[in-house]
């Protein structure tokens, strides 16, 4: 059985808005599981690293909040994507690709010139 790993810095705000974008609003808990399940059971969330990154991401404008009740029948805070959380879901998916690409460079196995 793989261990899991803690979300690598710098990628959860990126998570969560794609996860809003794909599934809607969710509250917290419901973004936290979904995150996991996407990673295959690979990433672990950190609750306390979680609604700091969800308070900051509503502060920046991108995504807003309102109370709700759970599958569960249980008063939630439910998260929903706004269109700056859209516009910042393109400009870090960007950044990701330019970083995966340079990583790439590095990784990949050289050949001798002649």
């Amino acid at each position: 059985m793989t261990e899991k790993t803690e979300v690598w810095q710098g990628t959860l705000a990126l998570m969560i808005l794609k996860t809003l974008e794909t599934m809607g609003p969710m509250h917290g808990y419901g973004i936290a599981r979904r995150i996991e399940q996407t990673s295959g059971d690979l990433l672990s969330v950190n609750y306390g690293t979680l609604y700091p990154a969800l308070v900051r991401l509503e502060q920046e404008g991108c995504i807003s909040s309102a109370w709700g009740v759970s599958d569960n029948n249980r008063k939630a805070k439910f998260y929903k994507l706004r269109a700056a959380g859209k516009k910042e879901i393109e400009k870090q998916s960007r950044e990701w690709d330019q970083a995966t690409e340079i990583l790439a460079r590095f990784l990949a196995p050289r050949t001798r010139p002649l």
